[in-house]
């Protein structure tokens, strides 16, 4: 009899030996905020869901995701952090999750996204003759396009049928001789068409709604019709001060902190503003609040507010918006959720958001 303990039988695999075709297939099932838990599991498991195939795999079967990207600032630095709107395992809370940013796309800047790609334009952008990076964000790597064809700061950049409309000034922003510019990329061409010159001074706030790009600067709002390359004044659109907007089904959101903290809409086909009704406990629970942002995200209306000035920190509210017709238009907004989705010891506000394909 041997004096030898008898060694414990190995245990068999969990993981079947099945072909990466299948294992791809039933990953394209999974959600993609699971997809780092997953990439655990093993090396291979690690290559497959960084795989274009598996992607391509998710596009043809209709399993893409909307993910909402947050830059956020603290007011002291130009910087912009970004994060991503997640939800905590296990029916947790929704959170606000730092990601990787690649070390050569500048943290400062305009963003605009085109399906999973998102451009970074730098602020200073008087080094016309550098390439302006994208960022492909399912696999996080990096790309670089042909440079701008103008020599800009650049300030807002807004997304008409897969062309990025950029505007900036031709010199600091502070020279009386300074010109606003706006450049036009092609995502599909990747060739940077004419660059023109515009009416407008520094844009504080950018939206499109129905194929028209519509801006506002300190003084003015105005619409930009790429069909007729004509910028014209919306008389109507500058009742109020709109900035920190976004757009839901073509119409346009954005939390008015001066006028009675109330969340209004404005819609073009019918140049007319409303404010947006069954909101009051939620206007309530953010009337100490300092900073607002709206953002939008597979057709929800996402509302980011700051909290009070002793508990550091960001709340979120996802909120469903209906039409009703009673004798006039009005529209409601339903809080789906509303969680504080980051705690943090300095002050940090929310500069944009970018509705992203996965």
């Amino acid at each position: 009899m041997s004096s030898s303990k008898e060694q414990p039988s190995e245990q068999p695999s969990l993981l079947p030996s099945l072909p990466d075709d299948i294992i791809i297939d039933i990953l394209s099932r999974v959600r993609w905020c699971d997809y780092r838990t997953l990439s655990l599991v093993s090396k291979h498991f690690r290559s497959l869901i960084a795989s274009h195939a598996l992607y391509a795999r998710r596009s043809f079967l209709g399993c893409t995701e909307r993910r909402l990207y947050v830059a956020l600032s603290n007011g002291v630095t130009t910087y912009h952090n970004p994060y991503i709107l997640c939800l905590k395992a296990n029916g947790g809370n929704h959170r606000l999750v730092l990601i990787p940013w690649p070390t050569n796309v500048p943290h400062v800047g305009s963003f605009a996204n085109v399906g999973s790609k998102i451009y970074a334009f730098d602020t200073l952008n008087r080094y016309h003759h550098l390439p302006i990076p994208s960022v492909d964000c399912r696999f996080q790597t990096v790309h670089l396009v042909s440079c701008m064809n103008a020599t800009m700061d650049v300030s807002v950049a807004g997304v008409i049928d897969g062309k990025i409309y950029v505007t900036g000034y031709t010199k600091t922003q502070w020279d009386t001789a300074a010109k606003m510019v706006m450049a036009v990329f092609d995502a599909e061409t990747q060739i940077w068409e004419t660059a023109t010159e515009t009416i407008i001074g520094r844009p504080y706030g950018c939206v499109v709604m129905a194929g028209k790009m519509y801006r506002r600067d300190a003084r003015n709002s105005f619409v930009y019709d790429p069909k007729e390359s004509k910028w014209e004044t919306d008389k109507r659109l500058n009742m109020f001060k709109w900035e920190g907007g976004c757009v839901v089904d073509d119409v346009l959101y954005y939390y008015d902190i001066r006028g009675g903290k109330v969340l209004r809409a404005y819609d073009p086909r019918k140049s007319s503003w409303v404010v947006v009704k069954g909101l009051e406990r939620l206007v309530a629970e953010g009337r100490f609040s300092e900073s607002y942002y709206t953002g939008s995200c597979g057709g929800k209306l996402v509302l980011f507010f700051s909290k009070d000035r002793r508990i550091k920190g960001i709340r979120c509210a996802q909120i469903s918006l209906e039409r009703r017709h009673h004798g006039r238009s009005e529209i409601w907004g339903k809080i789906d959720w509303c969680d504080d989705v980051l705690f943090r010891s300095d002050d940090l506000f929310v500069t944009k958001t970018l509705d992203v394909i996965l």
